[in-house]
């Protein structure tokens, strides 16, 4: 009987774990949220969110900011805070700070921009194998979402009513080392310009870098 006592206390604790884990992971990529909202997309109770958010909150996860809405009491609008960003996946930051630290004080901005170049290459060889060159934009703009996401951004498409496009980044997994090195980021954005094609525009519209809560493409079609 204990043993299944004990089980099932860590069935519970593992199911906490799960829902909170999909609290965070919705705010990381809606941005800030009510319980009400959070609730009606995970199809449970405003209070059982707020049960979860609460405990995150005690953890210095989450925060909320009160929004005042024409009707009754302010709203809660939760959010994650810097220190919940350790938990989502940084491909080890401090390493690659430290080394194109050590990279430009040895071989100065040109050895730093021979590194970001010979991994733009890399990267636009690597993609040119995934993201079909000659498929309607859609698709590209599609393959290359999903080669992000693989890769820790939390990517998605999200179409608009024009016609273009917003690839948009939820997560940065180099964050540090965009940070430290903002050719990375340029890099990155010559990398995604090669691999769909001289007949897409591409600009940044929203920079995690620069405080922004997301990063944001916009792809059209050059007519």
């Amino acid at each position: 009987m204990a043993r299944l006592q004990k089980a099932a206390r860590e069935g519970a604790h593992d199911d906490e774990l799960r829902s909170r884990r999909r609290i965070m992971e919705a705010l990381k990529i809606q941005g800030p949220q009510d319980a009400s909202a959070l609730a009606a997309q995970f199809g449970v109770s405003a209070m059982a969110i707020r049960q979860h958010l609460y405990a995150l909150a005690e953890r210095n996860l989450v925060v909320y900011q009160e929004e005042h809405r024409p009707m009754g009491r302010p709203a809660k609008l939760w959010k994650l805070t810097t220190a919940a960003d350790k938990l989502f996946e940084d491909r080890h930051g401090d390493l690659i700070v430290n080394l194109f630290g050590a990279i430009k004080g040895t071989f100065g901005d040109d050895g730093l921009e021979k590194l970001l170049s010979h991994r733009a290459r890399q990267q636009i060889a690597n993609y040119k194998l995934e993201v079909p060159a000659k498929a309607p934009l859609r698709k590209r703009v599609d393959a290359l979402a999903a080669l992000r996401s693989s890769e820790g951004y939390l990517a998605e498409v999200q179409p608009q009513k024009d016609g273009t496009f917003l690839l948009i980044e939820n997560h940065c997994p180099i964050c540090a080392a965009a940070t430290a090195c903002v050719g990375l980021c340029n890099s990155e954005l010559l990398v995604f310009r090669e691999i769909l094609g001289p007949d897409v525009k591409i600009d940044r519209t929203e920079h995690i870098v620069a405080g922004a809560r997301r990063c944001v493409y916009a792809i059209s079609e050059i007519q």
